[in-house]
């Protein structure tokens, strides 16, 4: 898609533009639906209120996603904590074929197990981990949008995977069943 300056753009389009790709950012910090509703519905109302303000239009996106996250930030330290909501059950798994189903579950359960280690994460790492890995941003992106140094998103980056690999390792089982898929299962840590 094509950027389009930002005084040639209707607020409308900006929101129809990104939209989407702000919602999943939030919902991916916030892990709660409602929640990230009205994260997102106030991001774009900052943004209209503010759109005048915008001074390089180069940076539209950065600005946009680094609202978000000081909405997210806030909300963070008004709770106290991150809220951890686990995921809605897939409504649509009645439709799919048998085998279909039985991979959606593996998957399921293998990024359930995986999430559950990720929540683990200090906040610091886990939305460098997943700015990156998820949502595929630039570490130039992850910078403006956390407010840090490129540098400081590569050294997290790299901090998070590593800790994340030692949480795995300590907390999951991983196994390859029968068809050769990778299963991974908490480990019985009664005796460990």
């Amino acid at each position: 898609m094509v950027d389009l300056k930002v005084a040639e753009m209707e607020f409308w389009e900006i929101y129809d533009q990104y939209y989407f790709r702000v919602r999943r950012v939030i919902l991916g910090l916030v892990r709660d639906e409602w929640l990230a509703d009205d994260l997102t519905q106030e991001t774009f109302a900052r943004v209209q209120d503010h759109l005048d303000d915008l001074r390089d239009t180069a940076k539209l996106s950065s600005w946009i996603f680094r609202i978000a996250y000081n909405l997210c930030q806030d909300h963070f330290r008004e709770a106290g904590k991150s809220v951890i909501v686990d995921g809605a059950e897939d409504q649509e798994m009645e439709t799919l074929e048998e085998d279909s189903v039985q991979k959606e579950f593996e998957q399921h359960q293998m990024s359930e197990c995986v999430q559950i280690e990720i929540d683990r994460l200090p906040e610091s790492l886990r939305t460098v981990l997943f700015l990156s890995d998820v949502m595929e941003f630039s570490h130039r992106e992850i910078a403006e949008v956390v407010g840090i140094t490129v540098e400081n998103v590569k050294v997290r980056l790299h901090r998070a995977r590593n800790k994340l690999k030692e949480l795995l390792e300590q907390k999951c089982t991983f196994e390859s069943d029968e068809r050769n898929v990778l299963v991974c299962e908490p480990k019985d840590m009664t005796n460990s």
